[in-house]
């Protein structure tokens, strides 16, 4: 988004405000209003605009310093070599114009290819609390937290209580290392997810407040006055820099060095010939992101060599020669442009925040849900505020939190349409309904996402026609109603953009292939309001037939479990409809074969299962067939009442998210035993 000068200079000085205010919470209070990603983004934005800007960078920049001041309870211990902060990337591009940046820099020390002639060191990024030890003729003698950069806390006590930190060097291995000088040695101060889990257990049996993530607890545990409290509490520590001259001529040997004085290192590190290698680590890092034993937020690439890496020196107060590129973030910050209202397939009404671009889980996000009119008030939203957006997995993206303390004045209140944007009909919202309606079942928006619904993957799943496809066809007026789909012949889509002969016929092939359906995707199809593929399965089982199931009541209707008062009653009233009758009778007439439903077992009765990862024997949607014929209830996503997340290759965020709720995993061989058993 283009800014003028003056516009570039209040966003800078509000971004410092804020990010200011909020890393003084999490750095010296131990506390967050708001996410680890999205002061990250606020960060990122910042050090962009002051790249372009670079003549209103100040002194209190947060881009300058390095966290928080030090609590006034503890000793003051200034670093003789400054904590520096070091600079994140997001992308493969940035840390490739990074790389660009070096070369322009130190061109001599890059040959004419890209990334020979220069090493790199890359390590995982514990998400923890960073430390500096001081050893003196091999004895623990001081440790100290980060502080702002050139002066911590004195915390040496604590961190004597970690059994990690070694009291004492011992040289492990054939190597001449002097420990009879001043050492200083840095790392993280981390808690794994298993031992946190454990203390919010006992947190909870004793009906105490729960921890909000390791990084705090093992913060907190680290920065209070009581070393009995560290004490009882399992952290770890992770050594990766080694600040005393030991002979070192790069990272790497800093890393054996360490590892020969007895201090943990990262078993994941590793010498990279060029930033593809370092590029493909991250990337086997992000697969394997949820199976490790502790939380990390990327991974650092730096250059190996100490020597150059000390010439490329400092700007503000990170190195030039080190990025941390982390992974895509669940959360980010951005602008948010305009709200429009969608007009979904049962008339109801979503306002939709229209963004300017941002990175989230991986994704290009540019449009975001509002949910309805209630939390467009709750979160106090405006057009031109900035939001914080979140996605996890596959959830559409949603705005998270606004930040008031952003506002320029020029920001406009959203008022809520009276009439559909599409048909002009008047809206309607029932009482106790959070949702506007629009009710006008000839409402072209509503037809449009109807036909998307009846020709989805869980639907009649017709290959080849998607929304695009579909659009096309209402646009040539071929289709208004999904017995108009049946019909189509070869000769209605050759003059068609996108259509020669042989796609042509093979979309009328897929139509004709396609029109037996199981019961259950039959009524999922119809689009009934309150009905899902989970209520669809329950109606065909219990009904068996669609005959049955429209001249059943509501008394009948309410007879099904989890089929209550306002679900049996959208039910009841869609089959009166004589419109919809003559949808069914005609689906019929083009030649649509209801099949009846399956014969169910009881092996995984009342079970649910949620999937993750890609699975060897058999697809997703085999998978989830197999559970439902066994009385099981497959899910899209987790909570604490989920029985098993059924865990398969490359699993993604839900296996961290399982841990955390202290789900069960199984693998598809456990999965496919459960399925086997008498």
């Amino acid at each position: 988004m283009f800014m003028t000068r003056e516009e570039a200079e209040q966003r800078i000085e509000k971004l410092k405000k804020v990010i200011s205010y909020h890393r003084y919470l999490y750095h010296v209070l131990n506390r967050q209003e708001i996410s680890d990603a999205a002061l990250d983004s606020l960060k990122h934005e910042l050090y962009q605009l002051e790249e372009h800007y670079p003549e209103f960078i100040t002194p209190d920049s947060p881009t300058q310093r390095v966290a928080g001041e030090p609590l006034k309870g503890f000793v003051k211990l200034k670093h003789e070599v400054p904590m520096l902060s070091i600079e994140d990337v997001f992308s493969e591009k940035e840390l490739l114009d990074w790389e660009n940046y070096l070369k322009r820099l130190a061109p001599h020390h890059f040959s004419q290819k890209s990334g020979e002639g220069v090493e790199y060191f890359a390590e995982l990024k514990i998400d923890g609390f960073a430390i500096t030890l001081i050893y003196e003729t091999g004895i623990l003698k001081g440790g100290a937290t980060r502080g702002d950069g050139k002066v911590g806390e004195d915390v040496t006590q604590n961190l004597k209580t970690i059994e990690s930190v070694p009291l004492k060097l011992e040289v492990r291995g054939p190597s001449s290392i002097n420990t009879k000088k001043r050492i200083e040695v840095r790392g993280e101060v981390y808690m794994t997810k298993e031992s946190f889990e454990k203390v919010n257990r006992e947190r909870k049996k004793k009906g105490e407040p729960l921890y909000a993530n390791p990084r705090n607890l093992a913060a907190g545990s680290i920065r209070q006055l009581d070393p009995k409290l560290a004490a009882s509490r399992p952290l770890e520590f992770l050594a990766y820099d080694l600040v005393t001259d030991l002979g070192q001529k790069t990272h790497s040997e800093e890393h054996q060095i360490l590892k020969a004085l007895g201090f943990k290192t990262d078993s994941y590190a590793k010498i990279c010939k060029n930033l593809d290698e370092a590029i493909d680590l991250w990337r086997k890092i992000a697969k394997a992101r949820a199976t490790l034993p502790h939380l990390i937020d990327g991974v650092v690439v730096m250059v190996n060599d100490n020597d150059l890496f000390s010439k490329l020196g400092v700007v503000g107060k990170s190195p030039r020669g080190i990025r941390a590129f982390k992974f895509f973030p669940r959360q980010a910050t951005t602008i948010l442009k305009d709200i429009k209202l969608q007009v979904g397939r049962t008339g109801a009404i979503t306002p939709v925040a229209y963004l300017k671009p941002v990175e989230v889980g991986g994704v290009t996000v540019s449009r975001a849900t509002l949910h309805n009119e209630d939390e467009i008030k709750r979160l106090g939203v405006k057009i031109g505020d900035t939001v914080i957006v979140g996605r996890a997995g596959d959830v559409i993206p949603e705005v998270i939190k606004v930040l008031p303390k952003l506002r320029t004045g020029q920001e406009k209140k959203f008022q809520m349409p009276k009439t559909c944007p599409v048909c002009g009909r008047k809206l309607v919202r029932k009482a106790k309904e959070v949702v506007w309606r629009c009710e006008n079942p000839d409402c072209q928006a509503r037809r449009r996402e109807f036909l998307y619904h009846f020709t989805s993957k869980k639907s009649f799943d017709i290959e080849g026609l998607g929304p695009k496809i579909i659009d096309q066809l209402i646009d040539e007026n071929l289709i208004s109603r999904p017995p108009d789909i049946f019909e189509l012949k070869e000769g209605d889509l050759l003059p068609l953009e996108r259509f020669a002969e042989k796609s042509a016929q093979n979309l009328v092939k897929a139509l004709s292939n396609g029109k037996e359906i199981t019961l259950a995707r039959f009524v999922y199809s119809l689009g009934i309001r309150h009905v899902g593929e989970e209520t669809a399965i329950d109606l065909a089982r219990y009904f068996g037939s669609i005959d049955k199931l429209k001249k059943a009541s509501r008394e009948e209707l309410e007879k099904i479990p989890d089929i209550g008062d306002k679900v049996s009653e959208s039910i009841y009233n869609w089959f009166q409809q004589k419109r919809n009758q003559e949808l069914i009778d005609d689906l019929i007439k083009v030649g649509v074969k209801i099949l009846p439903p399956e014969t169910v077992g009881k092996k995984l009765q009342g079970l649910t299962f949620v999937i993750t990862g890609t699975l060897e024997l058999m697809s997703r949607t085999e998978a989830e067939k197999k559970i439902r014929l066994q009385g099981g209830h497959p899910l899209n996503s987790l909570s604490r009442q989920t029985d098993y997340l059924v865990v398969g290759k490359e699993p993604g965020s839900k296996l961290e998210e399982a841990k955390e709720l202290g789900v069960k995993t199984i693998g598809e061989k456990e999965f496919l035993a459960l399925l086997s058993e008498k």
